[in-house]
């Protein structure tokens, strides 16, 4: 199951940067996660300073 980034998020990036398979990128408000890419690792959620990223 893909991970999806709450309103939580900060845009400070740190989910991004740790994607292995750069499923993250900038959107308008918030970084988002495309399903269709993201393997379920979690390092986007273990590297997020206020627990934005979680499993859908």
């Amino acid at each position: 199951m893909a991970y999806k980034i709450s309103d939580a998020c900060i845009s400070c990036g740190a989910c991004a940067d740790n994607c292995p398979v750069n499923a993250i990128t900038a959107g308008a408000t918030q970084y988002e996660i495309d399903p269709a890419i993201c393997i379920s690792c979690g390092a986007c959620a273990d590297n997020c300073p206020v627990g934005a990223p979680s499993e859908e």
